[in-house]
């Protein structure tokens, strides 16, 4: 392969008159070197395995199949078994023969007769006797000595619950305000200033809403005022509220069915310090 012109061709960059002029003077331990001069034989031995294993890849199938072929395959013939059925014993005369089966059960049945019809005469039984232990009526109305007293319950003493009227909070037509919801604000605000603010909310700052829940009754009277929610910090605003709404006026009650009922109302009041 040495002499060979065309490994050795100048163009070739593998040959070896050209590795050594350009590693001449130069450390030839170096890999390159090494690589280069091992170049063709390593492309050889990397071409003739992978053509045995191609080789090997297409005649495997074939190989497999003609081993399968000459090695045959066992047949199962399939086995027959004979039966055969033996005679019974003989039956011994000693031996006392089976019990016999149970009865079925008997089914309890009543028979009715059929009634008669006569022409006889149906003769009723007398009533019985009256003895001494059977208890009898006395003939003679005994008068009283007129020591006895008879006690009668009167009436109309007893307890009567009274009926608890129902409180509605949705009717038909719902409690109003003299003058509208207009009025009621401007009522309040005048009413709220004639009270005036308590002094510690006041020197405080504080504001906030109280809500005040109370029930307009069937004739339009304010009753049962209570705070719902108060002021946080200002307890003084709960009380002129519920002073407040104490002291309105009647109101036009709330009806239902067109009829006067009472009615919850929940009302906010704002107080603002300026």
């Amino acid at each position: 392969m040495a002499g060979n012109p065309l490994f050795n061709n100048w163009t070739n960059v593998i040959a070896e008159t050209r590795n050594e002029l350009v590693f001449e003077n130069k450390n030839k331990t170096y890999g390159a070197y090494d690589l280069r001069q091992k170049y063709n034989r390593t492309v050889t031995i990397a071409l003739i395995i992978t053509s045995l294993s191609f080789l090997l890849a297409v005649c495997f199938p074939m190989i497999l199949n003609w081993i399968k072929q000459n090695a045959g395959e066992e047949v199962e013939l399939p086995v027959s078994e004979t039966v055969v059925i033996m005679e019974p014993p003989p039956l011994d005369p000693n031996e006392p023969p089976p019990p016999p089966p149970p009865p079925p059960p008997v089914m309890e049945t009543v028979k009715f007769t059929p009634p008669v019809v006569t022409d006889d005469e149906v003769i009723d039984e007398p009533p019985p006797i009256q003895t001494e232990e059977t208890p009898q009526v006395a003939e003679v109305t005994q008068e009283g000595s007129g020591d006895d007293q008879i006690i009668i319950p009167e009436e109309g003493t007893g307890v009567v619950e009274p009926v608890k009227e129902e409180i509605f909070t949705i009717v038909e037509q719902m409690p109003e305000f003299p003058g509208g919801a207009a009025a009621m604000m401007k009522w309040i605000k005048d009413k709220i200033e004639a009270i005036g603010y308590p002094q510690m909310e006041k020197e405080a700052g504080i504001s906030g809403t109280c809500y005040v829940t109370f029930v307009v009754d069937k004739e339009g009277n304010v009753t049962d005022a209570k705070v719902l929610r108060g002021v946080s910090g200002g307890p003084g605003y709960d009380k002129v509220a519920l002073q407040v709404v104490k002291s309105m006026p009647k109101w036009g009650a709330g009806k239902q069915n067109g009829r006067a009922v009472s009615v919850q109302y929940n009302l906010p009041i704002k107080f603002t310090i300026r």
